[in-house]
């Protein structure tokens, strides 16, 4: 389907309604002030809690005189380019709205004189460590986002023999102080399947805590031991295959341990000491390698509160475990595993390298989507395709014309169902791609990655590709083949002010040009010694609405480990959107940012140029300093 190509001042529609109104972090202004080629460009934040007509006035004040740079005041932006000054000189800029917050209007930029185009913060990156994927979250309840970083050493995937260096988390406050080291020990292996941080406010409190799998050695941001540092679990090929594993909730601010319990589910229920075969029966392998992929995130179960959702193994046995975190405690919800019953057996080896929290049956209640399946929030199965095993999956309003959110997900499979894409409420595949080759290697064959973002506007709904596995061509949201050439299939970022996504991979961030079918370049992080992370899936630390308006920053290490540096579009827009970290299946997409195979965080609405209604989200902060 066509649709005529309309820039407006803002658009969404929102798929769902929800039932319960969800707390959401209570966010400052987070004005920003970035060098551009013509001034210096300003961004705030339009909260979700505020009114789309918000009126904003912006100032400047340079040696104690202060200026406001707006005749009128500013109604269909968040964002303004002052082009009246000089970048050799220092400058602090504030916004006032008419919505008479002072707490959130109180945020002030620096622009310093000369300011380089990103933001730093200088790390203590242990020696032979790297810094990798990233979290963010308020940890203090001052409005602002902290950085929570993973720093990795040597690490192996799990199909790989071998010793690791024991896992660290770091948390940093957007300043560059640092706050606190978590080292989760040598019983804890490092590689992507295996190591993960969930971080998120559990209890409400307008502080976030974070949440990781621990095992006797881990020690806290104090320097406390979780069980026994003198055991050593580590066998002759690097792997952890005996020994206690706990999951372990620690304080936001202080990285103190909280509370630890149990980690659910064990490795092998009902035999102490398993045979091969009983092993390779259960979780497809007896070499340590199946039975330790982990995903993990946060869902809204009861459609107020926050769960965590822990699991393990998905090419054969697969549990998923839920908890709640209250009064300091950790107490399991439920448990789904498909060893438990006869009935659930049948959703053995559905899950992806990822997985995906959304509301898919429009009751308020969050889902976990789990590769070819969907677990309702009871812990129940709600649908499966019974594709199996995937490495990208992709959830949201795809495709705007059919009711409620839409799936794009590839499995490893030869056959017609390389790719589809499905109804997420019922899982009715509306259409899918064949694997067209065939690898004599392994019985398993079909596409390593896929996308599916909004980046042609003649053409209603998110675009859809693969790759590998034979697997060529650009799709509409209907399955029809729209084009033979393709960007490159890894991440999204909105970056350049419209309401089309723009192709993030690796340090690059480039446009779909759809009238030539090519990607043109419009930002690089290696003009500034940055580096992507994790080989071949070239990721940046993570992608995320950090500050200023609507857009997502980017964060990168540094070419030395020593640095993270962060950077914002400064490309005008007109268009007015509240932060995305305000929508909340976005907001819990970023919480499982740093989990697997990570996938670009999706909005439960369709964004598009076409698009003219705006509705209120239904959602409240809470400042924890009032």
């Amino acid at each position: 389907m066509k649709v005529k190509y309309i820039f407006i001042t803002s658009a969404i529609f929102l798929s769902q309604a929800f039932s319960a109104q969800r707390q959401m972090e209570h966010l400052k202004r987070g004005i920003v002030a970035v060098p551009a080629n013509s001034g210096v460009f300003v961004s705030w934040r339009l909260l979700g809690t505020e009114p789309q007509n918000t009126q904003f006035d912006l100032y400047r004040t340079e040696n104690n005189k202060t200026k406001k740079l707006n005749e009128k005041p500013l109604l269909n932006e968040t964002n303004f380019l002052d082009k009246t000054v000089d970048k050799g000189k220092s400058y602090t800029y504030f916004v006032k709205s008419n919505t008479n917050d002072l707490w959130i209007d109180q945020d002030v930029a620096e622009y310093v004189a000369n300011q380089k185009p990103y933001f730093s913060i200088p790390l203590k990156t242990p020696a032979g460590y790297s810094p990798n994927d990233a979290s963010v979250a308020d940890l203090d309840g001052d409005g602002e986002y902290e950085i929570i970083i993973h720093q990795t050493g040597m690490s192996h995937d799990n199909s790989q023999k071998g010793i690791t260096d024991e896992p660290i988390i770091q948390a940093y406050k957007m300043n560059g102080t640092f706050l606190w080291e978590i080292n989760l020990g040598k019983n804890i292996r490092e590689g992507a399947h295996y190591t993960q941080f969930l971080v998120y406010d559990l209890d409400q409190d307008g502080k976030a805590e974070i949440v990781m799998k621990t095992a006797d050695g881990s020690k806290d941001g104090k320097g406390k031991y979780i069980g026994d540092p003198t055991k050593n679990y580590v066998n002759e090929n690097g792997f952890i295959l005996s020994g206690p594993e706990y999951l372990t909730v620690f304080d936001g601010e202080t990285g103190a341990e909280i509370n630890t319990v149990n980690y659910e589910v064990p490795r092998f229920a009902g035999s102490l000491n398993p045979t091969n075969e009983q092993m390779t029966e259960t979780w497809g392998d007896a070499k340590g390698n199946r039975i330790d992929r982990f995903l993990g995130a946060v869902a809204y179960l009861d459609g107020k509160t926050p769960s965590i959702v822990m699991s393990r193994g998905y090419y054969t046995r697969t549990a998923i475990a839920a908890w709640d975190y209250k009064n300091k405690k950790l107490s399991l919800r439920w448990l789904f595993d498909t060893e438990s019953s006869e009935e659930n057996k049948k959703y053995r080896g559905q899950g992806n390298h990822n997985l995906s929290i959304a509301d898919v049956d429009n009751d308020g209640k969050d889902e976990i989507i789990f590769g070819a399946m969907t677990v309702d929030d009871g812990g129940k199965v709600l649908n499966s395709t019974g594709y199996g095993h995937g490495d990208a999956l992709h959830v949201g309003d795809l495709d705007p014309s059919n009711p409620g959110l839409e799936i794009f997900d590839i499995q490893e499979r030869f056959d017609d169902a390389g790719a589809h894409f499905r109804d997420a409420k019922t899982g009715k595949v509306l259409w899918k791609l064949p694997s067209l080759e065939y690898s004599s290697k392994s019985k398993f064959q079909g596409p390593g990655r896929g996308l599916s973002l909004n980046i042609d506007p003649r053409y209603e709904g998110s675009e859809c590709w693969a790759a590998g596995a034979g697997v060529k061509g650009l799709y509409d949201a209907k399955g029809n083949k729209i084009g033979e050439k393709t960007p490159a299939c890894n991440m999204g970022i909105y970056w350049d002010g419209d309401f089309l996504s723009e192709i993030l991979d690796g340090t690059v961030v480039s446009k779909w040009d759809w009238k030539n079918a090519k990607s043109d370049v419009v930002f690089d992080a290696k003009d500034f010694k940055c580096e992507s992370n994790n080989g071949t899936k070239k990721n940046p630390s993570l992608v995320a609405d950090l500050f200023g308006d609507w857009r997502e920053e980017l964060i990168y290490r540094t070419a030395d480990n020593q640095e993270l540096r962060i950077f914002s579009s400064t490309i005008p827009t007109k268009h007015r959107l509240y932060t995305l970290m305000h929508n909340p299946q976005y907001r819990l997409s970023i919480v499982w940012q740093n989990v697997g195979y990570n996938q670009p965080p999706h909005t439960d609405y369709y964004l598009d140029e076409s698009v003219k209604e705006i509705p209120k989200l239904n959602i409240y902060t809470v400042n924890p300093k009032k």
